[in-house]
Protein backbone atom coordinates (compact mmCIF):
# COMPACT_ATOMS: atom_id res chain seq x y z
CA UNK A 1 0.00 0.00 0.00
CA UNK A 2 1.05 3.39 -0.34
CA UNK A 3 0.62 6.50 1.74
CA UNK A 4 -0.21 9.69 -1.01
CA UNK A 5 0.07 12.10 1.69
CA UNK A 6 4.04 11.19 1.41
CA UNK A 7 4.27 11.27 -2.39
CA UNK A 8 5.04 14.72 -4.06
CA UNK A 9 6.29 12.79 -7.35
CA UNK A 10 5.46 10.45 -9.75
CA UNK A 11 7.55 8.93 -12.57
CA UNK A 12 5.33 7.80 -15.52
CA UNK A 13 6.47 5.51 -17.86
CA UNK A 14 4.56 6.42 -21.54
CA UNK A 15 3.98 3.52 -24.21
CA UNK A 16 1.52 1.40 -21.76
CA UNK A 17 0.68 3.72 -19.25
CA UNK A 18 -0.47 6.94 -21.45
CA UNK A 19 -0.67 5.37 -24.45
CA UNK A 20 -0.65 1.71 -26.65
CA UNK A 21 1.66 2.25 -29.26
CA UNK A 22 -0.23 5.25 -31.59
CA UNK A 23 -3.14 4.90 -29.18
CA UNK A 24 -3.74 7.13 -25.99
CA UNK A 25 -5.63 5.02 -23.26
CA UNK A 26 -9.02 6.58 -22.76
CA UNK A 27 -9.29 8.63 -20.71
CA UNK A 28 -5.71 9.13 -20.10
CA UNK A 29 -5.41 12.88 -21.31
CA UNK A 30 -7.82 13.87 -18.40
CA UNK A 31 -6.22 11.74 -16.20
CA UNK A 32 -2.86 12.98 -16.70
CA UNK A 33 -3.93 16.82 -16.02
CA UNK A 34 -5.30 15.82 -12.69
CA UNK A 35 -1.92 14.03 -11.61
CA UNK A 36 -0.06 17.21 -12.33
CA UNK A 37 -2.52 18.95 -10.69
CA UNK A 38 -0.97 17.18 -7.42
CA UNK A 39 2.21 15.84 -8.27
CA UNK A 40 5.42 17.02 -9.97
CA UNK A 41 5.57 14.74 -12.79
CA UNK A 42 8.52 13.48 -14.97
CA UNK A 43 7.98 10.77 -17.91
CA UNK A 44 10.37 7.80 -18.27
CA UNK A 45 11.15 6.18 -21.27
CA UNK A 46 13.48 3.28 -22.54
CA UNK A 47 12.48 4.21 -26.09
CA UNK A 48 15.46 3.77 -27.78
CA UNK A 49 14.16 4.12 -31.78
CA UNK A 50 13.53 7.75 -31.60
CA UNK A 51 14.90 10.90 -29.90
CA UNK A 52 13.35 12.64 -27.33
CA UNK A 53 12.01 15.28 -29.61
CA UNK A 54 9.85 12.68 -31.60
CA UNK A 55 8.45 11.50 -28.42
CA UNK A 56 7.60 15.15 -27.39
CA UNK A 57 5.72 15.87 -30.64
CA UNK A 58 4.22 12.43 -30.57
CA UNK A 59 2.69 13.19 -26.83
CA UNK A 60 1.52 16.74 -28.02
CA UNK A 61 -0.33 15.55 -30.90
CA UNK A 62 -2.30 12.93 -28.94
CA UNK A 63 -3.16 15.61 -26.58
CA UNK A 64 -1.03 15.32 -23.54
CA UNK A 65 0.01 18.53 -21.31
CA UNK A 66 3.52 17.49 -21.50
CA UNK A 67 7.01 19.75 -21.58
CA UNK A 68 9.79 18.28 -23.60
CA UNK A 69 12.66 18.84 -20.16
CA UNK A 70 9.84 16.87 -18.23
CA UNK A 71 10.40 13.52 -20.51
CA UNK A 72 13.72 11.25 -19.51
CA UNK A 73 14.64 9.09 -22.34
CA UNK A 74 17.48 6.46 -22.37
CA UNK A 75 18.25 7.64 -25.88
CA UNK A 76 18.93 10.93 -24.24
CA UNK A 77 20.88 9.83 -21.34
CA UNK A 78 23.53 7.27 -23.47
CA UNK A 79 24.02 10.57 -25.17
CA UNK A 80 24.82 12.78 -22.12
CA UNK A 81 27.28 10.14 -20.93
CA UNK A 82 29.26 9.67 -24.23
CA UNK A 83 29.09 13.65 -24.26
CA UNK A 84 30.56 13.86 -21.13
CA UNK A 85 33.15 11.60 -22.10
CA UNK A 86 34.30 13.23 -25.54
CA UNK A 87 34.13 9.24 -26.47
CA UNK A 88 33.84 7.30 -29.83
CA UNK A 89 31.21 5.37 -30.23
CA UNK A 90 29.87 2.46 -32.62
CA UNK A 91 26.19 2.79 -32.72
CA UNK A 92 23.85 -0.40 -33.51
CA UNK A 93 20.54 1.93 -32.90
CA UNK A 94 17.50 2.49 -35.57
CA UNK A 95 18.25 5.25 -38.58
CA UNK A 96 16.12 7.81 -37.06
CA UNK A 97 17.64 7.41 -33.28
CA UNK A 98 20.63 7.58 -35.82
CA UNK A 99 20.42 10.89 -36.68
CA UNK A 100 20.36 12.07 -33.49
CA UNK A 101 23.94 10.87 -32.58
CA UNK A 102 25.68 12.85 -35.36
CA UNK A 103 26.97 15.26 -32.66
CA UNK A 104 29.11 11.77 -31.29
CA UNK A 105 32.44 11.26 -32.98
CA UNK A 106 32.55 8.14 -34.29
CA UNK A 107 36.53 7.04 -34.00
CA UNK A 108 38.18 5.96 -32.46
CA UNK A 109 35.40 3.71 -30.91
CA UNK A 110 35.70 3.25 -26.93
CA UNK A 111 32.19 2.12 -26.77
CA UNK A 112 29.76 -0.02 -28.85
CA UNK A 113 26.23 1.06 -27.78
CA UNK A 114 23.18 -0.81 -28.60
CA UNK A 115 19.34 -0.17 -28.20
CA UNK A 116 16.52 -1.47 -30.27
CA UNK A 117 17.80 -1.03 -33.86
CA UNK A 118 14.71 -3.26 -35.17
CA UNK A 119 15.86 -4.12 -39.26
CA UNK A 120 19.36 -2.72 -38.50
CA UNK A 121 20.14 -5.60 -36.25
CA UNK A 122 22.01 -7.29 -39.05
CA UNK A 123 24.63 -10.10 -39.12
CA UNK A 124 27.05 -7.54 -40.45
CA UNK A 125 26.25 -4.67 -37.51
CA UNK A 126 27.18 -7.34 -34.83
CA UNK A 127 30.04 -8.75 -36.06
CA UNK A 128 31.08 -5.50 -36.07
CA UNK A 129 29.91 -4.93 -32.89
CA UNK A 130 31.69 -7.85 -32.02
CA UNK A 131 35.16 -7.22 -33.50
CA UNK A 132 35.12 -3.38 -31.53
CA UNK A 133 34.55 -5.13 -28.23
CA UNK A 134 37.44 -7.62 -28.71
CA UNK A 135 39.61 -4.81 -29.51
CA UNK A 136 38.76 -3.03 -26.13
CA UNK A 137 35.57 -1.29 -26.60
CA UNK A 138 33.08 -1.09 -23.77
CA UNK A 139 29.50 -2.28 -23.83
CA UNK A 140 26.87 -0.44 -23.50
CA UNK A 141 22.76 -1.16 -23.60
CA UNK A 142 20.79 1.86 -23.78
CA UNK A 143 18.55 -0.44 -22.47
CA UNK A 144 17.71 -4.01 -22.07
CA UNK A 145 14.07 -4.67 -22.25
CA UNK A 146 13.03 -8.31 -23.03
CA UNK A 147 9.90 -7.44 -25.57
CA UNK A 148 7.64 -4.94 -26.31
CA UNK A 149 3.75 -4.50 -26.92
CA UNK A 150 3.92 -4.51 -31.30
CA UNK A 151 1.27 -2.85 -33.84
CA UNK A 152 -0.35 -6.08 -34.58
CA UNK A 153 -1.03 -6.35 -30.06
CA UNK A 154 1.75 -9.17 -29.59
CA UNK A 155 4.85 -9.06 -28.34
CA UNK A 156 7.98 -8.30 -29.87
CA UNK A 157 11.53 -9.38 -28.97
CA UNK A 158 13.32 -5.75 -27.72
CA UNK A 159 17.25 -5.07 -27.97
CA UNK A 160 18.16 -6.91 -24.75
CA UNK A 161 18.30 -10.26 -26.41
CA UNK A 162 21.18 -9.24 -29.03
CA UNK A 163 22.53 -7.35 -26.34
CA UNK A 164 22.97 -10.87 -24.23
CA UNK A 165 24.35 -12.32 -27.43
CA UNK A 166 27.42 -9.70 -27.84
CA UNK A 167 27.59 -10.20 -24.06
CA UNK A 168 28.05 -13.95 -24.34
CA UNK A 169 30.47 -13.98 -27.80
CA UNK A 170 32.53 -11.44 -25.42
CA UNK A 171 32.47 -12.19 -22.73
CA UNK A 172 31.93 -8.64 -21.68
CA UNK A 173 29.30 -6.99 -19.27
CA UNK A 174 26.88 -4.21 -20.73
CA UNK A 175 26.64 -1.09 -18.89
CA UNK A 176 23.00 -0.30 -18.43
CA UNK A 177 21.95 3.27 -18.94
CA UNK A 178 17.86 3.33 -18.96
CA UNK A 179 15.73 1.53 -17.10
CA UNK A 180 16.09 -0.49 -14.57
CA UNK A 181 19.06 1.10 -13.72
CA UNK A 182 18.97 2.77 -10.48
CA UNK A 183 20.95 5.71 -11.35
CA UNK A 184 18.14 6.20 -14.25
CA UNK A 185 15.43 6.62 -11.93
CA UNK A 186 17.70 8.78 -9.34
CA UNK A 187 18.30 11.57 -12.15
CA UNK A 188 14.94 11.91 -13.05
CA UNK A 189 14.09 12.32 -9.02
CA UNK A 190 16.63 14.68 -8.62
CA UNK A 191 15.34 17.14 -11.05
CA UNK A 192 11.87 17.08 -9.31
CA UNK A 193 14.38 18.27 -6.18
CA UNK A 194 12.45 15.41 -4.57
CA UNK A 195 13.63 12.35 -1.98
CA UNK A 196 13.38 8.76 -3.52
CA UNK A 197 10.45 7.92 -0.68
CA UNK A 198 8.76 10.59 -1.65
CA UNK A 199 8.11 9.51 -5.33
CA UNK A 200 6.77 6.35 -7.06
CA UNK A 201 6.72 5.24 -10.07
CA UNK A 202 4.20 4.17 -12.65
CA UNK A 203 4.90 1.49 -15.02
CA UNK A 204 3.66 -1.65 -17.18
CA UNK A 205 6.64 -3.59 -16.92
CA UNK A 206 7.14 -4.99 -13.46
CA UNK A 207 10.97 -5.98 -14.13
CA UNK A 208 12.25 -2.70 -15.80
CA UNK A 209 9.35 -0.04 -14.68
CA UNK A 210 8.22 -1.40 -10.77
CA UNK A 211 11.29 -3.40 -9.32
CA UNK A 212 14.04 -0.70 -11.12
CA UNK A 213 12.20 2.11 -9.28
CA UNK A 214 11.29 0.18 -5.94
CA UNK A 215 15.51 -0.62 -6.20
CA UNK A 216 15.86 3.03 -5.82
CA UNK A 217 14.02 3.59 -3.16
CA UNK A 218 10.75 4.12 -4.61
CA UNK A 219 7.35 3.25 -4.36
CA UNK A 220 6.37 1.03 -7.63
CA UNK A 221 2.69 1.24 -8.97
CA UNK A 222 1.52 -1.24 -11.66
CA UNK A 223 -0.72 -0.45 -14.21
CA UNK A 224 -2.38 -3.94 -16.12
CA UNK A 225 -2.17 -2.13 -19.35
CA UNK A 226 0.58 -1.98 -22.14
CA UNK A 227 3.07 -5.26 -22.19
CA UNK A 228 1.53 -6.20 -18.70
CA UNK A 229 0.57 -10.46 -18.45
CA UNK A 230 -0.89 -12.44 -15.89
CA UNK A 231 2.23 -14.13 -15.75
CA UNK A 232 3.89 -10.90 -14.24
CA UNK A 233 2.49 -11.69 -10.76
CA UNK A 234 4.01 -14.77 -10.72
CA UNK A 235 7.51 -12.98 -10.61
CA UNK A 236 8.41 -12.70 -7.21
CA UNK A 237 8.15 -8.59 -7.34
CA UNK A 238 5.61 -7.36 -5.42
CA UNK A 239 3.98 -4.06 -6.27
CA UNK A 240 2.87 -1.57 -3.41
CA UNK A 241 0.22 -0.83 -6.10
CA UNK A 242 -1.51 -3.15 -8.51
CA UNK A 243 -4.41 -1.12 -10.83
CA UNK A 244 -6.27 -1.80 -14.11
CA UNK A 245 -4.86 1.38 -15.68
CA UNK A 246 -3.92 5.20 -15.10
CA UNK A 247 -7.68 6.19 -14.86
CA UNK A 248 -7.82 4.02 -12.12
CA UNK A 249 -5.25 4.90 -10.39
CA UNK A 250 -6.23 8.53 -9.86
CA UNK A 251 -9.60 7.31 -8.64
CA UNK A 252 -7.80 5.38 -6.11
CA UNK A 253 -5.46 8.66 -4.75
CA UNK A 254 -8.85 10.63 -5.00
CA UNK A 255 -10.13 8.60 -2.55
CA UNK A 256 -7.32 7.88 -0.25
Amino acid sequence: MIDFSKIKGLLLDLDGVLYIIDRPIEGAQESLKKLKERFTVRFITNTTTKPRKVVYRKLIDMGFDVEEEEIFSALEATKQFLKERDAGAFFILTDLALEDMKEIKREPVEYVVVGDARDNFTYSNMNRAFRYLMDGAKLIAAAKNKYFRDKDGKLSMDCGGFIVALEFATGKQARLIGKPNRDFFLMAVKSMDLRPEEVAVVGDDIESDVKGGMNAGLKGILVKTGKFTPDDLKKGIHPDLIVEDINQLVRYIETD
